[in-house]
C-alpha cells in the first residue's frame, strides 16, 4: 500500500484543495486563482518530495497546469468567471511560456556550453591539477578546497556560473571514486552549498543582497566594506559548518586521493580559442559593473562562438542536461505564479506579526523566508519580503533593542540565500543534482540543517554587530 500512496497523495490532496469553497480558506479575500495556485503548488511540492514523476516531469506539470487553468488563453471552462471580484487577475499566458526561455535558463545553457567545451578539450582536467594541486591527497581537504574557491568565486560572480565552472572541473575527481563511495555525493554537494553560502559574503554576491541595500539608507546605510565586515566572517563559519557536516555525513571511503592528473594544455586552434572564450566570460562575469552587460548576457557569448566554431556541434548538443532546463524553468513557474496572482503577498499579510514578541517576529520572518526560498526564486523571495520587512521593522518599536528594521532585513537576507533543501531551490542545486551523483534526500539532509543553523547565526552576528555599534 505505502507504493501506492507516493502516487495517490500528490493527486489527492490538491483536488480536494480545489474543491473546497473559498471560505473554508484561512485567508481573507483569497480568489479562484490563488486557490488553484495552492492546488498547484501544494501538487508541486508534494511530487518533488514522494518523487511518483521525474523532478523535471513535474516542472513540466507546473507549467501546463499554469498555462490551462491560470492563464488568459487556458480552457475556457476555467475563464468563464473571469471579471468577477472573487475570481483574480488572469495570467499573461506568454509570461509562463517565457519562463522556459528566462535569463536564468539561458545563463545555464551557457555555463553547459562552457562545461562541455572544457571536458572536450581537457580544460577541466588541466584546471583541476593546477588549482587542487596544494591541498594534497586527503579527500576531505580536496573537497576544502573545492569549497573555498567555489566561495570565493561566488562572492563576486553569478553563484551559478561559478557552480557550473567549478563543476566542470569537477569530473576528473569524481572518477577517482568507486562507484558506491560516498565521496561521489560529498563532492557533488559541497560545490553548490559553498555557492550558495560563499554568495553572501559581499552586497553583489547574490541579488536578495543587493535587493536589501535599496532597504537600509539613511540611519541604516551599509557600505560595502562594511557589508563584508560582517558577510564575510559568517561565510567562513558556515563554510566551516558546511565542510564538517558534509565530511560527517558522507565522508568518504578512500582516505587518499592520488591526482596524478596528467596532462597538458592543448595548443590546436579550437582549444586556443576555447580558453580565450572561457577566460574572457569568466572575466566579463566578474567586471559586470565595468562592461555593463549582466551575467545573462555574457552567457550567451560562449553559445555563439562554440556554435559559430564547431567547438559545439549537434551530436554535442544531445549531451546537454535539458531536464535541468525544465526543472529550472518549472520552479521559475511556480514562483511566478505565486507573485503575479498575490497569493505569496496575501499568506505573507496574512500572519499576525504586530502581536507577537520581537523574537517571534524575527525567528518568524526569517524562518518563513526560509521556506519560501526552498520553493521559489530566492531573488522573488526577497524581492517580495524585503519591502515588508522594511515597513514593519520600521513600525515595530519593541524591536529596536534588536537593533529594528536593520536587523530584520538583513536576517531575512541571509535567509533567503540559505535556502537550498531541494534540487529547485537554487540554479546550483540544480546543476549538481543534474550530475548525478546526489539525490535530493541526501541534498534536503545538508541544506535543512545549513539553512536552520544559518539563520540563528546571522541572528546573533547581526544582534553583536549592532550591540558593538558596528551596524545601525
Amino acid at each position: 500500500m505505502r507504493s501506492y500512496l507516493k502516487y495517490i497523495i500528490p493527486v489527492v490532496i490538491p483536488l480536494l484543495i480545489l474543491l473546497m469553497p473559498l471560505s473554508a480558506f484561512p485567508f481573507e479575500g483569497i480568489t479562484v486563482l490563488q486557490q488553484r495556485v495552492i492546488a498547484i503548488f501544494l501538487l508541486a511540492a508534494l511530487c518533488w518530495v514522494f518523487e511518483p514523476i521525474p523532478i523535471y516531469a513535474t516542472s513540466v506539470v507546473i507549467i501546463v497546469l499554469e498555462l490551462l487553468m491560470l492563464s488568459d488563453k487556458g480552457i475556457i471552462l476555467f475563464r468563464l468567471d473571469q471579471g468577477e471580484p472573487h475570481f483574480g487577475e488572469l495570467l499573461k499566458y506568454n509570461e509562463i511560456m517565457a519562463t522556459f526561455a528566462s535569463p536564468i535558463i539561458m545563463l545555464f545553457l551557457g555555463g553547459f556550453f562552457l562545461a562541455m567545451a572544457a571536458t572536450k578539450y581537457r580544460l577541466d582536467v588541466n584546471l583541476a591539477r593546477v588549482l587542487l594541486k596544494p591541498f594534497g591527497t586527503n579527500p576531505k581537504y580536496v573537497m576544502l578546497g573545492l569549497m573555498l574557491i567555489t566561495a570565493v568565486f561566488s562572492m563576486f560572480m553569478s553563484n551559478t556560473a561559478t557552480t557550473a565552472m567549478m563543476l566542470s572541473i569537477l569530473t576528473p575527481v569524481i572518477a577517482v571514486f568507486g562507484p558506491t563511495d560516498r565521496g561521489r555525493i560529498a563532492f557533488a554537494l559541497c560545490i553548490p552549498v559553498a555557492a550558495n553560502i560563499g554568495g553572501i559574503g559581499t552586497p553583489i554576491g547574490t541579488p536578495p543582497n543587493a535587493i536589501a541595500l535599496k532597504y537600509l539608507v539613511g540611519d541604516n546605510f551599509i557600505s560595502f566594506g562594511e557589508w563584508m565586515a560582517f558577510g564575510v566572517p559568517f561565510v567562513v563559519v558556515m563554510m566551516a559548518l558546511a565542510w564538517f557536516l558534509i565530511d560527517k555525513l558522507y565522508s568518504a571511503d578512500q582516505k587518499t586521493i592520488n591526482l596524478d592528473i596528467k596532462g597538458k594544455f592543448l595548443k590546436t586552434p579550437k582549444a586556443i580559442a576555447v580558453y580565450i572564450t572561457f577566460g574572457l566570460t569568466i572575466s566579463l562575469w566578474l567586471m559586470g559593473s565595468v562592461h555593463g552587460m549582466n551575467s545573462y548576457t555574457v552567457a550567451l557569448i560562449p553559445v555563439a562562438v562554440f556554435s559559430l566554431t564547431g567547438i559545439i556541434n549537434k551530436e554535442d548538443l544531445k549531451k546537454i542536461s535539458w531536464d535541468v532546463l525544465w526543472l529550472v524553468s518549472g520552479g521559475i513557474a511556480l514562483g511566478l505564479a505565486l507573485d503575479k496572482t498575490g497569493l505569496a503577498k496575501l499568506v505573507v499579510h496574512s500572519i499576525p506579526f504586530d502581536q507577537f514578541s520581537p523574537y517571534i517576529v524575527l525567528f518568524g520572518a526569517a524562518f518563513l523566508c526560509l521556506v519560501m526560498a526552498n520553493f521559489m526564486s530566492h531573488t522573488a523571495t526577497a524581492n517580495l519580503l524585503m519591502p515588508i520587512m522594511a515597513a514593519l521593522g520600521s513600525s515595530m518599536v519593541s524591536l529596536a533593542p534588536l537593533g529594528g528594521e536593520i536587523t530584520l532585513i538583513l536576517v531575512v537576507t541571509f535567509a533567503a540565500s540559505l535556502g537550498m533543501s531541494l534540487p529547485i531551490s537554487t540554479p546550483p542545486n540544480a546543476l549538481a543534482h543534474a550530475t548525478g551523483h546526489v539525490q535530493s534526500n541526501q541534498m534536503a539532509r545538508v541544506g535543512v540543517i545549513l539553512g536552520i543553523v544559518g539563520v540563528l547565526l546571522s541572528f546573533v552576528l547581526v544582534w553583536v554587530l549592532h550591540a558593538v555599534g558596528h551596524i545601525g
